[in-house]
């Protein structure tokens, strides 16, 4: 409006009506209206489940919450999050389960596929959302990756040739090694079909895979111990929800018993393990936060296709591996996407 321009007394008294006293002062209309917005934005609340100790495993899922936030999800403003730690225990996971439920959130997150599972078995009206590394079909948590046609959708971190690859990096390292020992968790649905699996990529890289099962963590002592009575001086960990919510007390019980750990994701290389080769845990975070944001914004996650990341990192931690007295090769250290300073 021009300077020599007034506007309408009635519309004046209208405009004053709408933006209250506070409008005679400067800016105070932008203010009001802002105001009114942040009261009308919803709190959406996200649960999300933890294998192990939160603080550790939240770090790890850093790239969720910032993908979220880069989305313009706001902790306290528009978003909050109910952290819960599944202490490394199935005992105590269902009632973590059945506590997060409880409190109706709006999604929740399963960053593991036995919190999945239970969280499935839990509720079958809340939004899930999931991270795994058994095939959710097998396990009943989708009725197929293309559609779910449940509550549930997520990540599916699909092994393919991984485990041959590993065993190939650990001949690199290790070029004299005949025998390795390998820990899988009885209790996991497809136990049988990955210990087959390993079993045949060993034997591919001329390996001789030395297979120990386990029921709790308690065994886990037992298993190293009789590795290293066997003369074993590497074992693989295999994924396991009680192993990596306790990964960091595993690998010191391998430390123990001078075994050196492999591992299939890179936060064992973190706790201690001498290398890792398996999916871009990074990646998975930030796709499962991708599809969070489709569910938050009202999409149905039976709709929602599965999806299936295929790439891949090496992880390599040196310090543990001349603890052990074993030399990386510069070569390795070369082709590792992190190395663990």
């Amino acid at each position: 409006m021009s300077a020599g321009r007034r506007r309408p007394a009635g519309a004046r008294r209208r405009v004053l009506r709408l933006l209250g006293a506070g409008a005679l002062l400067p800016g105070a209309g932008l203010l009001a209206a802002r105001a009114a917005l942040a009261q009308a934005e919803k709190l959406m609340n996200v649960a999300v489940l933890f294998p192990g100790d939160s603080d550790e495993d939240e770090k790890l899922a850093a790239p969720f919450f910032e993908s979220l936030a880069r989305h313009g999800w706001v902790e306290g403003r528009n978003i909050a999050y109910e952290r819960h730690s599944g202490r490394g225990t199935r005992q105590y996971l269902e009632a973590m389960v059945s506590n997060a439920a409880g409190s109706s959130p709006d999604l929740i997150f399963a960053t593991t596929g036995a919190l999945a599972a239970a969280t499935v078995k839990e509720t079958g009206t809340i939004p899930v959302v999931f991270i795994t590394m058994g095939d959710p079909e097998t396990s009943g948590l989708v009725r197929s990756l293309a559609k779910p046609g449940s509550n549930a959708t997520g990540v599916y971190q699909r092994p393919g040739d991984a485990a041959a690859r590993r065993y190939a990096l650990v001949k690199q390292l290790l070029p004299q090694l005949k025998r390795l020992g390998a820990v899988f968790d009885r209790n996991s649905p497809d136990s049988a079909r990955r210990r087959a699996a390993h079993e045949k990529a060993a034997a591919g890289a001329g390996l001789e895979l030395v297979a120990a099962e386990f029921g709790n963590i308690e065994a886990i002592a037992r298993i190293f111990a009789n590795f290293r009575r066997d003369a074993l001086t590497v074992a693989e960990v295999t994924p396991s929800f009680p192993l990596t919510a306790r990964r960091r007390e595993v690998a010191g019980l391998a430390n123990v018993n001078g075994i050196a750990l492999v591992g299939h994701r890179a936060e064992w290389a973190d706790a201690g393990a001498i290398l890792t080769y398996g999916v871009d845990v990074g990646e998975n975070y930030r796709r499962a936060a991708a599809i969070a944001q489709r569910i938050l914004k009202g999409a149905k996650p039976a709709g929602i296709a599965v999806e299936q990341p295929n790439h891949r990192e090496l992880v390599v931690n040196p310090r543990a591996a001349h603890a052990l007295g074993i030399a990386v090769p510069k070569a390795l250290l070369q082709q590792a996407d992190r190395v663990v300073a």
